[in-house]
């Protein structure tokens, strides 16, 4: 088929308001998105976005026009979404705005993301399920092995493949039946009041999640009360994560995670720089028995690779829209299996939820097998506005059914929170 045109929106939500999403980096977030539509000739359209967090999104909505002339008039293989990825990567041009990081690679990511919506539309299956039903060869050329070959090479990611469908037909009975784990971070924005994260945290207890997340670092003295309250809260079986959103220098990550110790977190998420591989690594020996958890601004896959061999990570958190999209993330959830760190993705963001779900059934059913400790972050916000929402029970999340990537945003929410003259934006 061939692409007769690419639609891009700036679409922002005002969550600043209520502090919906705050945290110690970004106190007042607007939930926004680049969105993407690619529309063909056979009428087959596909839908995705990049994730942003209100100014700036413009600058995405310009990187993901910027690859028009790559795709527009140009045929689109379904059977060939590897080497589309890599076309959009491996731009001469584009790639000097990288490389392979930035606005230009989300951009990349909501294209690739859109393509992997249409091939699933077309199959008519739900993208966890179109990604597990490859074959062991197929998955491996999905990915781009420039730079990754020291740490996996292709033959050996088939070997992994290929040994994870032994007990496939049992797992996928189970991912049917009961979901995937997860956890959430509703009660833990950092501009919620005390009263406001004590209700959140029973609820969610209530809902069955075994896992929440609170947001640290700005104070210290408000941290460990907030985090007495919530163990409160939920009792001691519960796990509470705690993310500092790379707020700390590498000591004070140590300190501040020592202050918290009594309070038993699970993990402690960004404590410093995504791109401090060493740091990290300094923070995971220093703060044990506490976990280290990072990936949401992790850059690329050769990231990834350098924080699995210095073993700088205990979780391993990928972004379904950050990155290069769908095929930069199964090179990532490849390279885990390989280290045997659990894959923990971010979401909460607006339509994170809907697209990661299906990147951690494709993990469950085809790659890693397993379900312990893996865990897929929940924020209930904003799921309203998209045509296929994302479903949680009893603490887990649904398998989707419609076919594609749960990525398409209404029609009328397009309208209402267009940026800037949506009727949202206008008032």
């Amino acid at each position: 088929m061939k692409v007769i045109s690419l639609d891009v929106h700036d679409i922002r939500f005002p969550t600043s308001r209520q502090l919906d999403g705050s945290d110690a980096m970004n106190p007042d977030p607007d939930y926004s998105a680049a969105y993407a539509v690619l529309r063909t000739d056979t009428g087959a359209e596909g839908h995705g976005f990049c994730f942003t967090i209100g100014r700036g999104t413009e600058v995405c909505v310009a990187a993901i026009q910027a690859y028009a002339p790559l795709i527009v008039g140009h045929d689109l293989d379904v059977a060939d979404l590897g080497g589309f990825a890599r076309r959009l990567v491996h731009d001469s041009q584009l790639r000097w705005l990288g490389p392979e990081k930035g606005a230009v690679h989300m951009a990349a990511a909501a294209l690739v993301n859109a393509a992997f919506d249409l091939a699933g539309r077309v199959a008519g299956v739900p993208v966890w399920r179109l990604l597990s039903d490859m074959t062991p060869d197929q998955v491996v050329d999905l990915a781009d092995w420039r730079y990754l070959t020291d740490a996996l090479r292709p033959a050996e990611a088939v070997d992994l493949l290929t040994a994870a469908r032994s007990g496939r037909a049992e797992r996928e009975a189970t991912l049917l039946t009961t979901g995937f784990p997860a956890y959430t971070t509703t009660p833990g924005w950092l501009g919620y009041t005390d009263d406001k994260l004590v209700r959140l945290a029973r609820d969610a207890v209530e809902d069955g999640f075994t896992q929440i997340k609170l947001k640290v670092g700005d104070d210290l003295d408000a941290d460990m009360r907030r985090m007495r309250l919530a163990r409160e809260a939920v009792g001691p079986d519960v796990r509470i994560a705690i993310d500092a959103n790379q707020r700390w220098d590498v000591g004070q990550a140590i300190d501040w995670v020592e202050a918290l110790k009594p309070y038993d977190p699970w993990w402690i998420e960004e404590p410093t720089s995504p791109d401090d591989v060493l740091g990290h690594a300094a923070i995971r020996r220093a703060v044990r028995p506490v976990r280290v958890a990072t990936g949401e601004h992790v850059a690329n896959r050769v990231m990834f690779k350098q924080l699995l061999q210095a073993e700088a990570i205990d979780v391993l958190q990928i972004d379904a829209c950050r990155v290069g999209g769908v095929t930069e993330n199964v090179a990532i959830l490849l390279l885990a299996a390989k280290y045997g760190v659990p894959v923990c993705p971010h979401a909460g963001g607006v339509g994170l939820c809907e697209v990661v779900q299906h990147l951690s059934m494709f993990d469950y059913l085809a790659v890693s097998g397993a379900v312990e400790d893996r865990v897929i972050e929940y924020v209930d916000h904003l799921h309203e506005h998209f045509t296929d929402p994302v479903r949680v029970r009893g603490g887990h999340y649904l398998a989707p059914s419609a076919p594609g990537m749960s990525a398409e945003i209404r029609a009328e929410s397009l309208t209402e929170y267009a940026y800037p003259d949506g009727p949202a934006w206008r008032s």
